[in-house]
């Protein structure tokens, strides 16, 4: 298995500290493991899209704005 180094907060440190059966490590890799598995999942669906990347950010701006509006009643 290969090693990976993360830096963490000291705030997070001492609240992590609070919970001494928490295998960190693990909660870690999970963490890790769950974000590889979407982002491929995201690859796939992604992969027949004739969307450019500048297509795509104006369409997510476009949903975020009428979320916005929806959510919050901003105009």
């Amino acid at each position: 298995m290969v090693s990976l180094t993360l830096s963490i907060p000291p705030e997070i440190k001492k609240e992590m500290d609070k919970f001494p059966d928490i295998n960190w490590s693990e909660v870690a890799r999970a963490a890790i493991k769950r974000k590889v598995l979407f982002l491929k999942e995201m690859d796939k669906l992604l992969a027949k899209s004739e969307l450019t990347e500048e297509e795509a950010v104006e369409w997510g701006r476009k949903v975020k704005k009428e979320a916005a509006k929806k959510h919050l009643g901003l105009k």
